[in-house]
């Protein structure tokens, strides 16, 4: 399994881009897209939907790339059981529910 720096690597690599020119298509520098890469920086869940136009990728597979890697972090960082991510995976069809049906809830 990759890390999700790995992850863009390899789609940069496999179409065959620079960090410079990946950079500048997500308005980031060489060296910020170098960090991400490596693990060293995280990438802003903002540049998102524009990664996900540069490669032409689904934004919901993306997100669920990324956002499963911070979970899986924390997790780990904590030492959580794994039933940890049935309760949340429960708290996330909650608020689902809830946002829907209350003005102004926001989460």
């Amino acid at each position: 399994m990759e890390s999700f720096g790995q992850f863009i690597r390899n789609l940069r690599t496999s179409r065959g881009y620079t960090l410079t020119e990946l950079g500048a298509k997500l308005k980031i520098d060489s060296a910020g897209l170098s960090k991400i890469e490596t693990g060293n920086k995280k990438m802003k869940p903002e540049r998102l939907p524009l990664l996900a136009e540069v490669f032409n990728l689904d934004l919901d597979k993306l997100k669920e790339q990324f956002y499963s890697e911070e979970i899986a972090m924390k997790l780990y960082k904590y030492d959580c059981p794994e039933s940890t991510l049935i309760v949340a995976e429960e708290k996330v069809k909650y608020l689902k529910q809830h946002s829907s049906k209350q003005d102004g809830f926001k989460f």
